[in-house]
């Protein structure tokens, strides 16, 4: 692959780590200029300078909170500012603390659906009147297995992802007719630096979570940010100008 995404300004929203750093570096790999977002600037100018180096692509980051409708607005604003366009967006902020709906609070509920559900909304919000102006555009929705029903113990967080699905499907049905694409991926079991160290915090290391993977996920392994990041490459360019509200799983089975 190569260039299958020259000439396009990608915004990825938590791309400091995990999957969003791993869809950057694709991104950037096939051509694009990338803008990424996070909360800490020492890993934002980390990313963005390997991704300058790696894959002479222009990178920029931009700090900030994106749970409020200020910072979605201000991320989607310094991107059109710094390179005039936005072509696509990859809502992949979220947080995944562990709770049942009994156990659930009020705080701890609105602390996942800011960034979760809040943050989607809003910076599609700016992204689509961003597109409009320039002929269209891709928004890519990072979802869940448990976007479906939810985990046992991750009620607040399986209902913000339920709400991710309904925005993709209501921008692709609304919005077509701008040439405007939304779509949504079924993200399966990744080792992200998140999902390693809550687990780590739990007791189990890596290798136990990879061992219970190979009987967890009928593909028999865990997935990875690359997995992610090469399902989310096509559904931002133009091979895929004909699909809008689809659900892609990348989830070796998991879930099915």
């Amino acid at each position: 692959m190569a260039n299958r995404l020259a000439g396009k300004v990608v915004i990825i929203t938590g791309g400091t780590k995990g999957i969003g750093k791993g869809i950057a570096y694709m991104a950037a790999g096939e051509g694009a200029k990338v803008v990424i977002s996070g909360r800490n600037a020492a890993d934002g100018e980390r990313v963005t300078e390997e991704i300058r180096s790696s894959y002479g692509a222009e990178a920029h980051f931009v700090q900030g909170d994106i749970g409020s409708e200020e910072g979605c607005r201000r991320l989607i604003a310094q991107t059109v500012e710094r390179f005039g366009r936005v072509d696509g967006l990859v809502n992949n902020a979220g947080i995944f603390p562990r709770g049942t709906m009994l156990a659930t609070t009020e705080e701890l509920y609105d602390s996942i659906f800011a960034v979760n559900a809040k943050a989607p909304f809003f910076c599609s919000k700016y992204a689509i009147e961003a597109m409009q102006s320039t002929g269209g555009g891709s928004i890519v929705h990072m979802g869940s297995t448990h976007g479906y029903k939810g985990g046992f113990n991750l009620a607040a967080y399986g209902c913000s992802k339920g709400m991710l699905r309904t925005l993709s499907r209501h921008i692709a049905a609304h919005y077509a007719k701008d040439q405007i694409r939304s779509n949504w991926v079924t993200v399966g079991w990744v080792a992200s630096e998140g999902e390693i160290e809550l687990h780590e915090n739990m007791g189990s290391s890596l290798g136990d979570l990879q061992e219970r993977a190979k009987t967890a996920v009928p593909s028999g392994r865990m997935q990875t940010a690359e997995d992610m990041a090469y399902g989310v490459v096509y559904l931002l360019s133009d091979e895929s100008n004909q699909v809008t509200g689809s659900e892609l799983a990348i989830a070796g089975g998991l879930n099915m």
